[in-house]
């Protein structure tokens, strides 16, 4: 199965991530930072269709988080304090959906545990027993060794949205096709992220929607997608060459 064409199930462990992310030292207890899930939802949608997004936390601990979790589609699920539930309440919690997916969703082939905890550790292996793909994101500081091991892949976090090879567009171009490109690049870096051999153009338009579902090229003044294509050539941001079968563009890659 081609990568873009992955249903992936999505786990957060939220105070773990939300910890992870906050500066350790200096004597005092920090408040938890609120991490960026958004970037973490674009960058696992490069690998195919996000069918489910759960996130389980005693939420009045990150109440900042719940508006924008919510508008990201995100299903919460409520853990109340340690206190009265134990240390792993929100774990368990976790382990026993994504085992009851694995077995009654056939067509999840993927599941993302977000979390750098290596109680997850058996979850995955469980789930790899059953033939799924398991992805792990989490913290460079808070992640267990073992967990990142055991893994098919690991992101760090931290690592999302770093700089990549994608040229810079020029501020001289007109607003609507600077963000034309944008897009494009950003799906051209997420395919060759995947090792995809062959860049169609079709493939990467469908990558494009799965990053934003909105877009039309219509919208960002272009005909059709392959004059954005051959406009990106001519400017000397990407090359092309014509795929003999099918007679359409394939990109081979960003220029120079």
């Amino acid at each position: 199965m081609p990568d873009y064409e992955h249903s992936l199930a999505v786990f957060i462990d939220y105070e773990n991530l939300a910890l992870g992310a906050t500066p350790k030292g200096g004597g005092k207890r920090k408040p938890a930072v609120t991490p960026d899930i958004g970037k973490v939802l674009e960058r696992l949608v490069e690998k195919g269709k996000l069918v489910a997004k759960r996130a389980y936390s005693d939420w009045q601990r990150f109440p900042a988080a719940v508006g924008d979790l919510h508008a990201l589609g995100i299903e919460l699920t409520e853990i109340p304090d340690r206190g009265r539930t134990g240390k792993n309440s929100a774990d368990i919690r976790l382990a026993v959906d994504a085992i009851e997916l694995c077995h009654t969703k056939d067509y999840i082939d993927t599941f993302v545990i977000v979390s750098g905890d290596s109680d997850f550790t058996p979850l995955v292996s469980k789930l790899k027993e059953n033939g799924k793909t398991v992805i792990g994101v989490g913290m460079y500081d808070s992640t267990s060794d073992l967990l990142a091991a055991n893994c098919d892949e690991f992101i760090f976090y931290e690592d999302i949205g770093m700089p990549a090879d994608a040229p810079q567009v020029p501020d001289s171009l007109p607003e609507e096709n600077r963000k034309a490109y944008k897009l494009l690049f950003e799906s051209i870096e997420a395919l060759q992220r995947e090792n995809v051999p062959i860049m169609h153009a079709s493939l990467i338009k469908d990558t494009i929607r799965r990053k934003a579902p909105q877009f039309t090229e219509q919208y960002y003044g272009y005909r059709s997608f392959t004059r954005l294509l051959e406009e990106a050539q001519d400017l000397g941001f990407i090359s092309l060459y014509k795929d003999e079968k099918s007679g359409t563009w394939v990109v081979e890659g960003f220029t120079g």
